[in-house]
């Protein structure tokens, strides 16, 4: 559900998703070794954190690494787990100390047991804080998810607990790994792509896409109240028409 902000004169999102991409573009302008890139987007993401709950955001969710991301390099991947260790160590403080809570959605279970050991610690540790809800896609794919779900569903029937004529757009929802979450407001996606490179397939069908050109590290406060000001300029129908 959208805020408004009376300071900016913005409608705010209640939900923000984002795909944080353009780390490696970044580093490699910079004639940096792409690990870097990654390394100075996890700043903007602990950054970013601040500046969406100050401005009134209360879903802050972010695609961190996808099904399809093990096809990298061995060393580039080796960095990635390396950052994510340390951050959802770091993150733990950090959230109790500014009452964020802390979710991870994806396929937990083939990582690594320290790694899976660590988001059950931070998930467990916020899971009463009352502020921001911030979201982390790890080791996560949208049809993959949904594959999931239906598994899920096909059980219940299989069980005898659900009928296959009861199914529906709620019952889908409901099996997802972002239960808990209301729907996307808007999309925000870095360093000029614009697809959804299979994030939350289900959840974006009405969600409102900002696509910028600037790379996920030179991300910043201004360049978000950019994406709100887009945001605002636009009329949300779902589906229905403008009414006179």
């Amino acid at each position: 559900m959208d805020t408004f902000n009376e300071s900016l004169g913005l409608k705010i999102p209640g939900h923000v998703a984002v795909i944080l991409d353009g780390n490696g573009r970044w580093a490699k302008k910079r004639h940096l070794p792409r690990t870097m890139g990654h390394v100075q987007g996890s700043k903007v993401v602990e950054d970013m954190l601040y500046v969406v709950d100050e401005l009134g955001v209360k879903y802050f969710t972010v695609y961190a690494f996808s099904t399809e991301n093990w096809k990298r390099s061995t060393e580039e991947v080796s960095t990635l787990m390396g950052i994510l260790r340390t951050y959802l160590k770091d993150c733990v403080k950090k959230s109790m100390k500014n009452n964020v809570r802390c979710r991870v959605i994806g396929r937990k279970d083939e990582l690594s047991q320290d790694i899976i050991d660590s988001i059950n610690n931070l998930e467990e540790k916020t899971r009463n804080n009352t502020g921001l809800n911030f979201t982390i896609a790890i080791n996560y794919g949208g049809r993959d998810e949904i594959t999931r779900a239906v598994r899920k569903i096909a059980g219940k029937v299989s069980e005898g607990s659900l009928k296959p004529e009861d199914i529906d757009e709620d019952t889908i929802s409901n099996n997802l790994d972002t239960w808990e979450l209301p729907d996307p407001d808007l999309l925000i996606r870095t360093s000029g792509e614009q697809r959804l490179s299979n994030y939350l397939c289900w959840q974006l069908a009405y969600t409102e896409f900002y696509f910028t050109d600037i790379y996920w590290p030179d991300f910043d406060r201004e360049e978000l109240i950019k994406a709100f000001e887009k945001y605002n300029k636009t009329e949300r129908r779902f589906g229905g028409v403008k009414e006179e």
